[in-house]
């Protein structure tokens, strides 16, 4: 008889803030080997899937050229709060469902790999024992949101502070990538970080 599989027995959940450099750390541990989920780009393919559902229920109007007008739903749910809750609602099982797909998918070959997932600690939906948090601080977070979206100071602070604050995310965390620095820093910060990973696997 076959062993069981579960979903998220050799995971690591990789989490952060905006901005604080998870797609730069995903793209370096790919090049080491990892395997990566990435939530979003699940969590954007759903969306797609359930642009009728979202018509019915925010309106028309967020449905553009065939596709979910994603900027003026993110300005509604950043907003209005039982919008953002009726889109969760909506949206995170689904998602949940298609991580699980692919986290079984990773766990026949019993080694590590990482399921990229922004609001890890928001939304408490996996059951993902260790955790690894790319830290920048919140000024450095601040600075790369400006030069990189089109906000004023204002939306750029209120996207921030809708996130668990970066330093408790950094408490909570069983590993850090820190992220405050230039590349070679980062990469360093990457090395150190898949050493413990294979170390501690190893033994499992």
């Amino acid at each position: 008889m076959k062993n069981k599989l579960n979903p998220f027995e050799h995971a690591i959940a990789l989490t952060g803030g905006i901005a604080s450099g998870k797609s730069t750390v995903c793209n370096i541990l790919k090049l080491y080997g990892f395997s990566i989920i990435d939530a979003d780009k699940i969590a954007h393919q759903v969306l797609e899937e359930q642009k009728e559902k979202i018509a019915e229920i925010f309106g028309k109007e967020y449905i553009k050229n065939g596709k979910v007008d994603r900027k003026a739903l993110g300005k509604l749910i950043f907003n209005e709060p039982k919008a953002k809750k009726s889109l969760e609602e909506l949206l995170h099982p689904l998602i949940k469902q298609k991580i699980e797909t692919e986290s079984l998918k990773l766990e026949k070959y019993k080694v590590p790999y990482i399921v990229d997932i922004p609001l890890f600690f928001e939304t408490k939906n996996y059951p993902i024992k260790k955790v690894v948090v790319v830290y920048a601080p919140k000024e450095i977070q601040l600075k790369r949101v400006l030069e990189r979206e089109e906000l004023s100071e204002g939306e750029a602070k209120k996207r921030l502070n809708a996130q668990m604050d970066i330093e408790k995310k950094k408490e909570l965390a069983t590993y850090v990538i820190d992220n405050s620095k230039d590349l070679k820093h980062l990469q360093k910060e990457i090395e150190v970080f898949v050493e413990k990973v294979k170390n501690e696997f190893s033994q499992i």
